[in-house]
């Protein structure tokens, strides 16, 4: 983790110092989970993080693999699962405390075939999010400060919802070729950026939008800092 997400983690735990106290960095510490497709028809992933760097991608074997290092003993992950109905929602959570030089590091895989509601909460740091693989009914991610990079390249067999909102820095999202694409954007101080897609009114829209079988619907707000729409 470099000096910025350090300086990002602090930042997004200063809020809460006042209550919890400063806590001491320790060694990095590994842990390793897994939750298991079961008879999951269709998963609900909470991801809460208040600071870190946070990869999430597909080709987990199981429903959700997860692997997190971090050097503060208190944001050992949290991790719940129910299942009812044929969904299981999955919650994995950070305890909130800030800690100077903390490091956290979060590093998920989600199933392939499991249709996926995917929420992520990021209070500062870096968001890598690769979901062109993992068959999405919805992604919804909140961060604070700090950078997102959001990819749903792939091939999406059915429409879906994309909500994003940010507060300072840089989020930057690629939409697939191979779907319709209808887009909002608002930045407070900061610039928007588009490619590859056509500019009607106040949103945005691909060339085949209105024939295309698959569509995905983005909704993207940002604070200060700029936002990256690319159709790749």
């Amino acid at each position: 983790m470099n000096a910025k997400i350090i300086w990002v983690l602090a930042a997004a735990f200063s809020a809460t110092s006042c209550v919890m106290g400063t806590q001491p960095a320790g060694p990095m510490q590994h842990e390793s989970r897994s939750i298991p497709r079961g008879a999951s028809e269709s998963a609900r992933v909470d991801l809460r993080m208040g600071g870190g760097e946070l990869r999430v991608n597909g080709g987990a074997p199981d429903l959700v693999s997860a692997d997190f290092d971090y050097n503060v003993p208190s944001w050992k992950p949290d991790i719940r699962s129910s299942t009812a109905a044929g969904r299981t929602d999955v919650t994995i959570q950070q305890a909130s405390g800030q800690s100077g030089g903390g490091k956290n590091q979060w590093d998920l895989r989600l199933n392939n075939d499991v249709p996926t509601d995917l929420r992520v909460r990021l209070g500062g740091g870096e968001a890598h999010l690769n979901l062109g693989s993992v068959p999405l009914r919805s992604v919804e991610v909140d961060i604070g400060a700090g950078e997102l990079d959001l990819d749903l390249r792939g091939m999406p067999k059915q429409s879906y919802d994309v909500r994003v909102r940010g507060g300072a820095g840089e989020a930057t999202v690629h939409l697939p070729r191979n779907a319709g694409v209808y887009a909002k954007a608002e930045g407070g101080l900061g610039e928007i950026k588009v490619s590859g897609l056509r500019k009607e009114g106040q949103h945005w829209i691909s060339e085949d939008y209105d024939r295309a079988k698959v569509q995905i619907h983005l909704d993207i707000k940002g604070g200060v800092g700029q936002i990256n729409l690319l159709v790749e």
